[in-house]
């Protein structure tokens, strides 16, 4: 991922404490949208999916399509605000990819139900090799703009500087995160915490088990498209969504390690950390005798320090085995 820093030219720009709290922000809420998708398909299904990064990378792209190449809903209404068109455009990219989170469930891994865990796993990531080629093969050598009316304007409030989509970005992150916490007292959504606790037992209530598999994977879909979205917009990457955009993913597995794989506070939360630990890597060490890749793996060293003191991570649940 392309690491920006606001306001690095001018040191009287902002204060490196300030910066450190932008851009951990700025990466913790990516970081975390993509960690609650992930705990969601995994509390849901107990599937591991290491798909993850190609449907960020595909939602991303979906929006560029739609915002640019086919312009909808843009070429409907030619006289409404950019702002209007483009937020159509990124609704019609997160739909399809609801839809193709579910389809991807029902076709690939609904037959698997049952099967040892290790091969589900390996189903995924056969879909994320299939998904992340073709995404590429659509990309291109070059990177496809995002078509975002907000560009790389800058909210200067004196002591920090702070990008719009950095600001729409935590705006959009924390109503995704309170509609979720809303959709878990929903019918569906108690239907889905009881499938995550028991299976069989959910089942045995009356429960429609598939149907819970399948929204459980449209909600993943969608919120690692979102993150996939924002992590294509500056200052992560002025240019847009790339073919590196799909690696996005292994930045979020420290920050799901360390909140705990069934715990949905602990992706976001974990987000968060491993967001402000790589942004103050970056401002306080990224030019040491380290060498400027070290921020890259800080988050790698905080997810082995929790795996060694609480390997069910911070607010996971600890497995309990008789002997």
């Amino acid at each position: 991922m392309t690491f920006v820093v606001l306001g690095q030219t001018t040191p009287s720009d902002t204060s490196a404490l300030s910066t450190v709290l932008v851009e951990g922000l700025s990466l913790g809420t990516i970081y975390a949208l993509l960690a609650v998708g992930f705990v969601i398909i995994f509390k849901s299904t107990q599937v591991l999916n290491f798909a993850h990064g190609a449907l960020a990378a595909l939602g991303a792209f979906l929006v560029s399509a739609s915002a640019t190449t086919l312009d909808i809903p843009g070429r409907w209404i030619p006289n409404a605000p950019a702002w209007v068109t483009w937020a159509g455009a990124v609704v019609i990219a997160m739909v399809f990819m609801a839809l193709i989170g579910a389809v991807v469930e029902r076709v690939f891994l609904r037959p698997m139900v049952g099967e040892e865990l290790f091969a589900v796993a390996i189903i995924t990531l056969g879909i994320d090799i299939v998904v992340r080629t073709i995404t590429n093969d659509f990309i291109g050598q070059f990177p496809r703009p995002m078509g975002d009316p907000l560009g790389i304007a800058v909210l200067d409030l004196g002591w920090v500087r702070i990008a719009h989509t950095t600001v729409l970005q935590v705006a959009v992150a924390l109503v995704a995160v309170g509609g979720i916490a809303l959709f878990f007292r929903s019918r569906m959504g108690i239907a889905m915490r009881a499938t995550a606790f028991d299976q069989e037992t959910a089942r045995a209530q009356g429960i429609n088990v598939g149907r819970v598999f399948s929204l459980a994977w449209a909600i993943g879909a969608g919120l690692a498209a979102i993150a996939g979205l924002f992590a294509s917009l500056y200052p992560r990457r002025a240019s847009g969504v790339d073919q590196a955009s799909a690696f996005l993913a292994f930045k979020a597995f420290p920050a799901i390690i360390i909140g705990g794989l069934d715990s949905v506070v602990g992706a976001i939360v974990g987000g968060l950390i491993v967001g402000f630990a790589e942004a103050a890597a970056t401002i306080f060490l990224g030019q040491s005798v380290l060498g400027s890749g070290f921020p890259g793996i800080v988050p790698y060293l905080l997810m082995l320090v929790v795996l060694v003191v609480r390997p069910f991570g911070l607010f996971g649940t600890e497995e309990i085995r008789r002997v």
